[in-house]
């Protein structure tokens, strides 16, 4: 067992790090730029897919745009990613830092996107100030850059729906997971 946990963090180690060096030795505008180009592809693709998400988009007091790395190995899971929130009222950008970790099943590593549309203003304040997600998630995913399918609906939780797109990977996983969402001081 213990080797398993060295190598759980060793890999996730490696992900994270290959997640975060394409921004490492950026100045913070050229991070956030990249951060916003990210933010950008990810919601043209997922207009292309399901084009009423853009009227939720446009209608919501906001949205956030994260990417995310993570990897599953048996019966534990972590992962890490970054993004940007943007409030549609007052078009402000806060740039954001995300870690997880779970049990239960799974094995497989997955870069994933995720877009939480906010509905209410409270919802928006809430996730910026608490940024906690707790929760169970279920999935399979296997695709490379061009070939593949991943399954995730989205879903709302409260006045959040949430999103994911999966952008490489291969995975299978049972989990309950907590996800913690902070400010990056560095971006903001």
């Amino acid at each position: 067992m213990k080797k398993l946990v060295i190598i759980t963090l060793l890999l996730l180690n490696t992900l994270l790090l290959n997640a975060c060096v394409s921004t490492s030795n950026n100045s913070p505008a050229q991070k956030r730029a990249e951060i916003q180009k990210m933010s950008k592809q990810v919601l043209t693709q997922i207009y292309k897919e399901t084009p009423r998400i853009r009227t939720e988009v446009n209608k919501a007091a906001g949205y956030a745009v994260f990417s995310n790395a993570q990897i599953n190995l048996l019966f534990m899971s972590a992962g890490g990613g970054y993004g940007v929130v943007h409030n549609n009222n007052s078009a402000k950008n806060i740039y954001m830092n995300m870690g997880e970790a779970g049990v239960g099943f799974g094995l497989g590593v997955k870069d994933f996107r995720v877009v939480f549309v906010f509905h209410t203003k409270t919802a928006l304040s809430k996730f910026i100030a608490d940024g906690w997600s707790v929760g169970a998630e279920a999935d399979a995913a296997a695709k490379t850059s061009d070939k593949g399918d991943a399954t995730s609906a989205g879903m709302t939780l409260g006045d959040i729906s949430v999103y994911q797109l999966t952008e490489s990977g291969l995975a299978l996983q049972a989990m309950i997971k907590g996800t913690k969402y902070w400010p990056n001081d560095e971006l903001n």
